[in-house]
């Protein structure tokens, strides 16, 4: 994700380790700050270093969009060690006033009121939390992406201050960042519109420069807007006039910094949601605003980009703050199934509760493995290609807290369903997670048109001569031979993972190495069969997405597996046992798509489900007839 040089670069720790030099003043103003939550927070000091010994990595190839070549980098399966001994204690207690803070939190009060009360938000400012990726230079706390997932295990991103860092020029840093990083302003991001969800192309809120030059004026209207009622700062995405390469004038979407006090922007009442109801979620308008042309953000036209790059770049830190969440909500379970009686015995014996808490606990482990793992890979590397793998994050960690939170409610059973327990709660604020940063289904199609574009550029003379099998007989010939000398069902395992990895991990990352190999002839399979047309084919999108998903998340819990054991963590045979858990589950997923991938149409019900799904949109509706109907 190369937006990220630009949000981090202040903070970049690689792994050879270092504390940076603001780390000392960064450490001070939050604790000093953060006293009125924590009367035993201490003023930390950490160890000055010289420019000269931080050292950048250069750029690291694309880790998921290679597994769709088959290629796996091995450095992973080293879990990366961001932040040495001392930055790594220093974060540690920065977070506990911020736990302590969070707990005095009345969140049932807030759901039922549907409003964050002042005294939080004044909290939230005294605690710095407004600044977490903010350099220090402007009032920010300066997280390097490492630790801020470690606090968005307690908070959560606010991508309205994101698209500042990556693309504002120093003027507009300078102007904004310190108001938005001590709280006194707060910020929106505007994009969604009632015609454009997930196509950011489509936003039909328009701005025209003035006759003079020295303007833009803004015309249009934004839906479901966080903070849009309070927020005195929005970064608005709308259509301008650009001239192109051919000298003639189209659209294209512009991004723009746009102060409530420039007049024109007004918002509607809040509106009432399912869930995460403190939010202030409202519709924001802009009647003839204008806007200083110095507030345009990056490029006139390159709007859209931005807007891509501003969701990439909070989606990895779902892992973390989805883990934080449910290790919580697991633990009050568990203390429940301990205490709870019946028939005769403690819930914890039953099996099939058992196997609830298992899968839970597995699917946590791979959560926020997979979210520091990419966090690594952005703190480590120049300029890191991690679209793919925020994406995956979102997508794993949105489902995987949604489905555990629905469990725990499962397992308190009527107890869970009441409003006087937190369960209900928990899940009616999970069910948005699926939805926002992206929709799963778009970011699936996403994940799939990334990796397949990587391996197209590889693959591309390949794939023209096998879809042209009369004008190349001998090649075709030969690649049929190669294939099944590769033995598609069983591969040799050539890449040799378990040289990389502790032997306790041996079985697991075994079945990470097959399947990868698999995945590799699946995607030459997808792409000679369909061409340039498999962007158009979604059901076998999602499954390549769904069997990159959890290649990923398999090489996130080996490595992490593996290094817990080989330094002797606490647990670290309970870990060794999630991951092969895991591995197992997911290798069973991974096998059943990956066969369907090979067969097409003779191994899928894609055909009847069209077939179906047509019927129903014909009827508009549910059209089989009653099993009452007698003819």
């Amino acid at each position: 994700m190369a937006s990220y040089k630009i949000l981090t670069s202040k903070s970049l720790i690689p792994m050879a380790s270092r504390i940076s030099k603001s780390n000392s003043a960064r450490t001070a103003q939050f604790s000093s700050s953060a006293a009125m939550y924590n009367k035993e927070i201490k003023e930390y000091k950490a160890p000055q270093t010289s420019a000269a010994t931080e050292v950048k990595k250069l750029q690291r190839p694309p880790f998921g969009k290679n597994l769709f070549l088959g290629k796996f980098d091995t450095d992973i399966l080293a879990f990366p060690e961001v932040l040495d001994k001392e930055r790594l204690q220093t974060l540690e207690e920065l977070v506990a006033p911020v736990e302590k803070f969070f707990e005095s939190i009345d969140s049932k009060k807030i759901d039922a009121e549907g409003k964050i009360p002042k005294e939080t938000y004044d909290g939230l400012k005294a605690l710095g939390l407004f600044g977490q990726q903010i350099p220090t230079e402007y009032g920010g706390l300066g997280f390097n992406a490492t630790e801020f997932a470690r606090l968005a295990e307690i908070t959560a991103l606010d991508a309205s201050v994101a698209g500042l860092l990556i693309a504002g020029n120093e003027e507009q840093k300078a102007k904004y960042l310190p108001r938005l990083a001590t709280g006194e302003w707060t910020a929106a991001f505007c994009l969604t519109e009632p015609s454009s969800g997930s196509d950011a192309a489509s936003v039909q809120t328009r701005a025209t420069l003035s006759d003079n030059g020295d303007y833009w004026i803004m015309n249009g209207n934004k839906i479901w807007i966080s903070n849009g009622g309070i927020a005195d700062f929005f970064t608005v995405f709308a259509k301008t006039q650009v001239r192109n390469k051919m000298g003639e004038m189209e659209d294209r979407v512009t991004a723009f910094l746009v102060e409530r006090n420039f007049g024109g922007v007004t918002h509607g009442k809040p509106e009432d949601k399912l869930g995460i109801r403190g939010s202030n979620t409202c519709q924001v308008y802009f009647e003839n605003v204008p806007i200083p042309k110095e507030n345009v953000l990056g490029e006139v036209g390159a709007g859209f980009k931005i807007a891509l790059n501003i969701l990439n770049s909070g989606r990895f830190s779902m892992g973390s703050s989805g883990a934080g969440m449910l290790k919580k909500l697991i633990g009050w379970t568990a203390e429940h199934a301990v205490s709870r009686k019946q028939f005769g015995k403690a819930l914890m014996e039953f099996e099939l509760i058992q196997e609830k808490f298992a899968k839970m606990a597995c699917t946590v482990y791979a959560m926020e493995s997979m979210a520091y793992l990419t966090s690594a890979m952005l703190d480590t590397y120049e300029e890191p290609d991690c679209a793919m793998e925020a994406a995956m994050v979102k997508v794993f960690s949105s489902e995987g807290v949604w489905n555990c939170t629905s469990e725990c409610l499962q397992i308190l059973g009527g107890l869970g369903y009441m409003k006087d327990y937190p369960y209900e709660r928990y899940l009616r604020d999970a069910r948005i997670l699926l939805i926002f940063e992206g929709t799963n289904e778009i970011l699936r199609i996403l994940i799939s048109l990334l990796g397949l574009q990587h391996a197209g550029k590889h693959l591309a003379d390949m794939v023209r001569k096998l879809r042209n099998p009369t004008a190349n007989p001998g090649f075709v010939v030969k690649s049929t031979w190669e294939r099944l000398r590769r033995n598609p069902k069983n591969p040799k395992l050539t890449l040799q993972l378990n040289n990389f990895l502790h032997p306790s991990v041996k079985v697991a990352s075994e079945l990470l190495e097959k399947r990868v190999l698999q995945f590799q002839m699946a995607v030459e399979t997808l792409l000679a069969r369909h061409g340039k047309e498999v962007g158009n084919k979604q059901m076998d999108l999602r499954r390549v997405a769904d069997v990159a998903i959890d290649l990923f998340a398999m090489s996130a819990v080996v490595s992490r597996s593996s290094r817990s054991y080989c330094i002797g963590l606490r647990n670290a045979q309970h870990e060794v046992e999630l991951a092969h858990s895991f591995c197992v589950e997911a290798d069973l997923r991974c096998e059943r798509l990956i066969t369907e991938l090979f067969g097409g149409d003779l191994t899928t019900q894609d055909l009847a489900i069209k077939k179906i799904a047509q019927t129903i949109f014909q009827n508009k509706g549910y059209c089989a007839e009653h099993p009452l109907k007698q003819n």
